[in-house]
């Protein structure tokens, strides 16, 4: 039975309220979910589908992609048409998508599998945040989005796990078909138990033109570097994308200038605070997603480790994140976000330097787990206090579009770093499968990534003004689309378990 009643406030603490919860975080566990099992299982996939390195670096970045080109526009699809129409299609379109990748006979299916996910994770992912931030009544939001945040998390905590044990005792294709059931039961719970609701008062066109021009530019850029690993600069094919990509990119920012309703409003970033926050996310969520991505494949294939091996020797680091954020996000309130959003991204890069001594034959005890543990530490310092310096960097009626905002910078940075650090690092071919060019090629890599982390606290430093920030005062400025969050919201007791 389809709940056909009119969006009302919903108590957390009822059965209805539980109903509400549940379907969100189903969906959005299930997209965090994948995406952890994905890292893991990327050697195999690369085994059985005869990839090399740029086709690890497709089977990640072509689900970046479309989720860094379309989550925004997604957002304001949501509030025309539906958050919960728009979020069961995505769940659906998700789930479509898995089974594309789940029985893939080659790679170039496998790519356009990913492509396609990360458009149903564009649709369902905003929609998750904006379901429960206009069903329940206003002093519950808070303990909602908190509950969510730590379900969501459970779910990225245990992918390794799921993914890792079903790699090494099954096949990696079954880590798609995962989700077809829980696709099945976030469409069922949401369409009998999750109102409808649209914000009536949204006028002008979609943005459609700055959506397609997004993606253009960025599937080009990404397609020019990844290539240049196997062609080289010189070719005319790795040319002619790289110009499609910033010519598409450069159309992209006067499109946005330009429009009346753009998915990426200009005046936004006029508050150096907000722009200093998201310089400081291009650069350590760039080294990050280049870390991570390595880091996996790297344990796999160069000491030797299982898939779950692999996934569980990251574990410490989603644990420090799990117990601690909501501290971080606390004292960064009291002392203000600058000093931990310089120190944090140190951390990360003393993280990143330690990694360098992973190599064939090295202990875990000795040379992961530290690494894993200082990169955990840092990530405890940045990440909560970061989100919190973009939503208090702006009005609270443009909170939606600075999340955001944020969230799809964070993704174009993983996406561009992990296109183009394996390939400043000499990581190119099938060198990944030769223990002793990997190694090389991942000491480059963290040596990159660890100058990215530097950048991001010096960049935090120059543009964060010491102290707590206070929000600015209301003005009349220009009416942005609004679009529904789309990452946790800053740390609080409730909301302990962020994740980056």
């Amino acid at each position: 039975m389809v709940n056909t009643q009119a969006a009302g406030p919903i108590a957390l603490g009822t059965a209805r309220g539980r109903w509400v919860l549940a379907a969100t975080a189903l969906g959005s566990g299930m997209a965090f979910l994948d995406g952890t099992v994905v890292n893991v299982a990327l050697p195999a996939m690369g085994e059985d589908l005869n990839a090399e390195i740029s086709g690890l670096q497709w089977i990640v970045n072509g689900y970046m992609l479309m989720l860094a080109s379309l989550i925004l526009l997604s957002g304001s699809l949501g509030d025309r048409l539906g958050r919960r129409k728009t979020f069961v299609t995505g769940v659906i379109w998700f789930a479509l998508a898995s089974l594309v990748c789940a029985v893939a006979p080659n790679l170039e299916v496998m790519i356009a599998g990913r492509i396609l996910q990360g458009i149903g994770g564009a649709l369902l992912t905003p929609g998750s945040l904006a379901i429960l931030q206009t069903s329940f009544k206003q002093s519950d939001r808070a303990k909602a989005v908190g509950t969510w945040s730590g379900l969501t998390s459970v779910a990225a905590a245990v992918g390794p796990f799921v993914g890792g044990t079903l790699v090494d005792s099954g096949s990696w294709r079954w880590i798609f078909v995962l989700n077809l059931p829980l696709a099945a039961a976030t469409v069922l719970v949401t369409l009998r138990h999750v109102p409808e609701t649209r914000d009536e008062t949204m006028a002008g066109k979609l943005d459609v033109a700055g959506a397609v021009l997004a993606t253009v530019g960025l599937a080009g850029v990404t397609f020019g570097l990844i290539s240049a690993g196997d062609r080289g600069f010189g070719d005319a094919l790795v040319l002619s994308t790289l110009a499609i990509g910033v010519l598409g990119l450069a159309a992209f920012v006067e499109v946005e200038r330009r429009s009346s309703h753009p998915i990426l409003p200009p005046g936004i970033f006029k508050n150096l605070r907000f722009t200093g926050a998201n310089l400081v996310t291009i650069a350590v969520y760039g080294a990050l997603g280049t870390a991570t991505f390595l880091l996996v494949v790297f344990l796999q294939t160069a000491l030797g480790y299982g898939a779950l091996e692999a996934g569980a020797a990251l574990l410490p680091m989603t644990l420090l994140m799990l117990t601690l954020s909501g501290y971080a996000g606390q004292l960064s309130e009291i002392i203000g976000a600058r000093i931990h959003m310089t120190v944090g991204p140190l951390f990360m890069a003393a993280g990143f330097l330690l990694m360098m001594r992973v190599k064939p034959g090295a202990s875990y005890l000795t040379a992961v787990l530290p690494s894993v543990i200082v990169l955990g530490i840092g990530l405890v310092c940045t990440v909560a206090p970061l989100t919190s310096t973009v939503l208090n960097a702006v009005e609270d009626h443009h909170a939606g579009v600075a999340s955001g905002v944020n969230n799809a910078i964070a993704r174009t940075a993983q996406l561009m770093a992990v296109a183009a650090i394996p390939l400043a690092a000499g990581i190119t071919g099938d060198s990944y499968r030769d223990p002793a060019a990997f190694s090389d090629g991942f000491r480059m890599a963290m040596w990159i990534s660890s100058g990215l982390a530097v950048l991001g606290a010096a960049l935090a430093w120059v543009t964060l003004a010491p102290g707590k920030a206070s929000k600015p005062p209301a003005a009349e400025e220009q009416h942005y689309t609004h679009c529904p969050l789309v990452s946790p919201p800053p740390a609080t007791p409730e909301a302990a378990a962020t994740t980056p």
